[in-house]
């Protein structure tokens, strides 16, 4: 080959790979997002309960002491057991929590 035709060989697989990787990246990024999203109420800290919408660190404290008084939540649903936890928070956090 000449030195023209690897040049343009050259050129046309780096534009394929910047074409692709965005997708790629993006990709890896949203499954690292998604695991990294949940958050198991059996398990979690306070701080870790925080992450979770309209939990702050009152109602964190509520959860720890529930599961602590009646042992593990059986589903997230159980999570409105805990005094001040309701629907709202239910809905705004059924994909994230789990009791797995």
């Amino acid at each position: 080959m000449t030195h023209l035709k690897k040049l343009f060989v050259l050129t046309m697989a780096v534009a394929l790979v910047v074409a692709i990787a965005p997708g790629l990246l993006a990709v890896e990024v949203e499954n690292i997002s998604e695991g990294a999203l949940k958050v198991n109420i059996n398990k979690a800290s306070v701080d870790e309960l925080c992450e979770l919408k309209y939990i702050g660190s009152k109602l964190a404290e509520r959860i720890v002491q529930y599961r602590t008084e009646h042992g593990p939540f059986e589903t997230a649903e159980d999570i409105m057991k805990v005094r001040g936890i309701g629907q709202k928070v239910l809905d705004a956090n059924k994909g994230i929590m789990t009791v797995d």
